[in-house]
């Protein structure tokens, strides 16, 4: 089992999200917003980094999930976006959690099945994916869907990982001559 911190983030507001995975299960832990307003950019930044720094704490994730930062028009947006991931990644690393990132195509891809899908059919799937009683509102419902994104990465790392054991063990016995009555052993 494994614990996965997924988080939106935004200048503003940053969605987190906080599931359970191993095998085929998969539990909704938390979810949430954390909301900074328009207070000055330090003052966000530090908000932004205690309350991930606080959830870590309380929730002890095994691994960590971020969505990468995409081209904005407006270069001031992007700029303040890049601060909030910022101190968000630097929250998980003095943590010790490694980082993963996945594009937001990436991340609707692995939820909706399509990379093209619109915020309510992320906030539709999330729902029915964790078997959630309503609708997460639309930060968290995205920030869950990156941490079920990487839940399904890994899974598939991992299953591409011990076919490739397989082929390689099997490989190696077949080339000792352990192979007998046509079955390996």
């Amino acid at each position: 089992m494994a614990i996965i911190l997924g988080v939106d983030p935004g200048s503003r507001t940053t969605g987190y999200g906080i599931i359970r995975t191993g095998g085929r299960t998969t539990d909704y832990l938390d979810s949430g917003c954390i909301r900074v307003g328009e207070r000055p950019m330090a003052e966000r930044l530090q908000i932004i980094f205690q309350s991930l720094a606080t959830l870590i704490a309380e929730f002890r994730p095994d691994e960590f999930a971020i969505e990468q930062v995409f081209m904005a028009r407006n270069p001031d947006s992007a700029l303040k976006l890049g601060q909030a991931r910022g101190v968000a990644i630097v929250s998980a690393a003095n943590s010790g959690l490694a980082v993963h990132e996945y594009s937001a195509r990436q991340v609707k891809q692995a939820v909706v099945g399509k990379g093209g899908a619109d915020k309510s059919q992320v906030q539709h799937m999330v729902q029915a994916i964790l078997q959630l009683s309503r609708r997460p509102q639309e930060d968290a419902a995205d920030a869950l869907a990156i941490a079920l994104c990487h839940a399904h990465m890994s899974q598939s790392v991992a299953r591409l990982s011990g076919a490739a054991g397989q082929s390689v063990s099997t490989s190696r016995a077949t080339a000792r001559g352990r192979v007998r009555g046509g079955r390996m052993r």
